[in-house]
C-alpha cells in the first residue's frame, strides 16, 4: 500500500488514531465519558442529600411529636394530682357536715342535761346521739370491726396492747378482751383493734 493510500483509511476512521502497534481513544469520545460519571455522582450525592433532609426532617417530626406528647403528660400529671387533692378536700368536708348535725344534738343535749334530773332521760337522749353518729359512719361507709372474746388474733385487724393469763387453756392466744374497737372502710382497716390477749 502506498502512503497515500494508508494516510485516507486513517483520516476515514475518526475515533481511533493509530500510532505505532497502539491504539488510542478520541478525547472528544473521554470527555463524554467523564462528563457522564460526573452527572452520575453529581446524582448520587444528591440522592444521598435528600435522604439526609427526609431523615432530618423525620427525626424533626418526631422530636416535635415527643416534646407535644410530654407536654401533654406533665399537663395531665398536675391536672390529676390538683384534682386529687380537691377530692380529698371536699371529701372531707362532706364527713364535716354530716357530721354537723351530731355535733348540734350534742349542744342541745348538754343544756338539756344541766335542767334535766332524770339520769334515764339523759342516757336515752345520749343512746340517740351514738346511734346518730354510728349511722352518719354507716352512711360513710365506716363498719365497726367485730372482735368477739376467744376469737383468734389477727395482726392484720388487731393490736395487742397487753398479755394476761389465760383463764382456759381455750383461750390460750386468743383474744379476752377488747379495750378499743377498730373500725374499716370497704375492705381498709383504718383503725385496728386493741386487745387483750390470752397467754
Amino acid at each position: 500500500m502506498s502512503k497515500t493510500k494508508q494516510k485516507e483509511e486513517l483520516e476515514k476512521e475518526p475515533l481511533e488514531v493509530r500510532k505505532g502497534d497502539e491504539s488510542v481513544k478520541d478525547p472528544d469520545s473521554e470527555l463524554e465519558v467523564i462528563k457522564d460519571e460526573k452527572i452520575e455522582e453529581e446524582q448520587e450525592e444528591a440522592e444521598e442529600e435528600d435522604e439526609l433532609s427526609k431523615s432530618q426532617r423525620e427525626l424533626a417530626e418526631m422530636k416535635d411529636k415527643y416534646l407535644r406528647l410530654y407536654s401533654e403528660f406533665e399537663n395531665f400529671r398536675r391536672r390529676t394530682a390538683k384534682e386529687k387533692l380537691e377530692l380529698v378536700v371536699t371529701a372531707n368536708e362532706g364527713l364535716i357536715l354530716s357530721l354537723l348535725p351530731v355535733i348540734d344534738d350534742f349542744e342541745r343535749a348538754d343544756s338539756a342535761h344541766s335542767k334535766e334530773s332524770d339520769v334515764k332521760t339523759v342516757k336515752q337522749g345520749v343512746d340517740l346521739i351514738f346511734n346518730k353518729l354510728q349511722n352518719v359512719l354507716l352512711q360513710k361507709g365506716v363498719k365497726v370491726m367485730e372482735t368477739k372474746k376467744g376469737s383468734k388474733f389477727d395482726t392484720e385487724l388487731h393490736d395487742a396492747i397487753t398479755q394476761i393469763p389465760a383463764p382456759s387453756k381455750k383461750l390460750k392466744g386468743k383474744i379476752i378482751d377488747t379495750i378499743e374497737s377498730g373500725y374499716s372502710i370497704g375492705d381498709k382497716v383504718i383503725r385496728h383493734a386493741k386487745v387483750v390477749i390470752g397467754n
